[in-house]
């Protein structure tokens, strides 16, 4: 029997044991203390690992089922977490995964671009969600999604774990309390190495295993034009958000986070670049953000080159790689990872160190039993602010032009934090031997937003991009 009838029967048969469903009205379920919470993982060949393993270790919480549009995934998934007499649902469309109503959570780790669409209609299913970030491709659907929360009253976790780190908690509690003074700047960095995912000269094979109709989704669906289907649609626009929206959000968030900021922020520029190869990805390799909140700027770094040319180390600023540097009117502070931070005085005497990490997937289910979003440290309010954050500086980049170091300069004439940001940009440039007149950056449109209607102020284009064109049946619902 051929491979495609033993995969048709894998999928009924598994999607079919213990189908006892609830005859019960989906949006308005509501689980008692003692219930048993099931869960269903949407996405699970990378990030996805994570979501099963931390929902298998936590108490009266039970995975039922997985879904993948890749079957080799599906099939291996199925077979390395279905325990004896529990064997688990298996789903390649996550639209019937969201028909089973044993599932009551549904935690997505799928590609960028269909977060919000699967979110959306899962609360519309009755489920609680909890997505990873960003947990939006753009800023209207990151929108539409706490819209149906709170419309659905249901519970909907960002899988921006590093909330519920103890440490991370007691670092932002302790500059907001002002014991370094007030905040001057806070400056997320994403150093990570990435090399070129190459170029070809033609449309790619998709993998027979994979259903690549619903892995585009909203998307518009056009032949593969890289070499490699996973992972590399980060760097492609239709469907990622670059390191900004990849790695960068973490960062993103905790800046946001120190500075107590709930909104987006009502002005914002991008200037970078795709430098130091040509291949197929076109976002943003090397890239600044500068979000120009009231109480103080937040500055967001990309650098997706080594520290200088042919050299595969990551660049730092004061040490740090993929962090943050908070610089306050009486000291600084250094935040290297999710879960530690270190406070100095100026002169770099050590002041107090924080540590300790937590367990995010815990505080969603905690979340979900008392009903109560404000038990929740990643709310998807928080998820979509700091996403759009994102979203918003990508918008600026893409809507700028071509200009020359000189030209540069010029423009952040006055503008000291821009300049020392960009001036260190263009030095890391050079050192890796990037012509700038070969491959010129990418000067962003500056861009004013009245964060709370979510528009920008006189600019038509920007406000088209808030947004994109979504593909049938793929559309994320609108919430009113």
């Amino acid at each position: 029997m051929n491979q495609t009838v033993n995969r048709r029967r894998f999928l009924k048969s598994s999607a079919a044991a213990g189908a006892a469903f609830a005859m019960v009205d989906p949006i308005n379920k509501v689980l008692g203390a003692n219930d048993e919470i099931r869960v269903g993982v949407v996405g699970f060949r990378s990030r996805g690992k994570s979501h099963i393993d931390g929902f298998s270790n936590l108490p009266g919480v039970r995975l039922v089922a997985l879904c993948d549009v890749d079957l080799d995934v599906l099939e291996q998934g199925v077979e390395r977490y279905s325990k004896p007499g529990q064997k688990l649902k298996a789903y390649s469309d996550y639209r019937r995964l969201l028909e089973d109503k044993e599932i009551d959570v549904v935690s997505i780790a799928t590609p960028n671009h269909t977060h919000s669409l699967i979110s959306v209609e899962a609360i519309l299913a009755g489920k609680d969600v909890y997505v990873e970030k960003p947990v939006s491709h753009n800023v209207w659907e990151g929108q539409q999604i706490v819209n149906a929360a709170r419309k659905y009253n249901k519970i909907v976790q960002t899988g921006t774990q590093c909330r519920s780190n103890p440490g991370m908690q007691e670092a932002v509690q302790y500059l907001q309390q002002g014991k370094l003074g007030k905040i001057r700047v806070a400056r997320g960095l994403c150093y990570k190495r990435r090399k070129s995912i190459g170029k070809v000269d033609g449309p790619q094979a998709v993998p027979k295993n994979i259903d690549f109709d619903i892995w585009t989704g909203p998307a518009p669906l056009k032949p593969l034009m890289r070499e490699r289907l996973h992972y590399d649609w980060h760097w492609v626009r239709d469907t990622g958000n670059g390191d900004l929206g990849n790695q960068g959000i973490h960062q993103m968030d905790i800046a946001r986070w120190v500075l107590g900021e709930d909104n987006l922020s009502p002005e914002v520029f991008s200037i970078g670049g795709r430098l130091g190869y040509i291949d197929d990805g076109n976002t943003a390799n090397t890239q600044i953000v500068f979000h120009n909140y009231e109480k103080a700027p937040l500055i967001f770094e990309v650098r997706g080159l080594g520290s200088y040319a042919q050299n595969n180390e990551r660049p730092n600023y004061r040490g740090v790689e993929v962090g943050l540097v908070v610089d306050c009117e009486n000291g600084y502070m250094v935040i290297p990872s999710y879960s530690t931070a270190t406070a100095y005085e100026h002169n770099g005497k050590e002041i107090r160190k924080f540590s300790g990490g937590g367990d995010h997937f815990a505080n969603f289910i905690q979340g979900v039993r008392s009903r109560k979003r404000e038990d929740l440290n990643a709310d998807i309010w928080e998820g979509h602010v700091s996403s759009a954050l994102c979203h918003t500086g990508n918008i600026s980049y893409y809507l700028g032009g071509n200009a020359s170091p000189g030209q540069i300069l010029e423009e952040i004439k006055g503008d000291a934090l821009a300049a020392e940001s960009i001036g260190r940009m263009l030095e890391h440039i050079q050192v890796n031997d990037v012509d700038l007149n070969a491959t010129p950056v990418t000067f962003g449109q500056h861009l004013k937003m009245d964060a709370t209607r979510t528009a920008f102020l006189g600019n038509d284009r920007a406000n088209e991009m808030l947004t994109r064109v979504y593909r049938k049946p793929f559309v994320v619902p609108t919430i009113v």
